[in-house]
């Protein structure tokens, strides 16, 4: 998710996002453990995705 989409992004989307990107992560560990990742850039990206949606959250509940 680009910094672009998340800023025209709803509170609640935001929270809906960072849980499913926070499912995502869990699921890319186990994958990794059991040899089944086809991406490992995607840990990094999801990584990134969930900084990006807790820095907009922290924005949005200041304003």
């Amino acid at each position: 998710m680009k910094k672009k989409e998340t800023k025209k992004l709803t509170k609640d989307e935001i929270l809906k996002n960072l849980e499913k990107s926070k499912k995502d992560l869990f699921n890319f560990r186990f994958q990794k453990i059991n040899g089944q990742m086809k991406s490992p850039s995607q840990v990094n990206e999801t990584k990134k995705t969930i900084a990006r949606l807790k820095t907009m959250l922290g924005k949005k509940l200041n304003a």
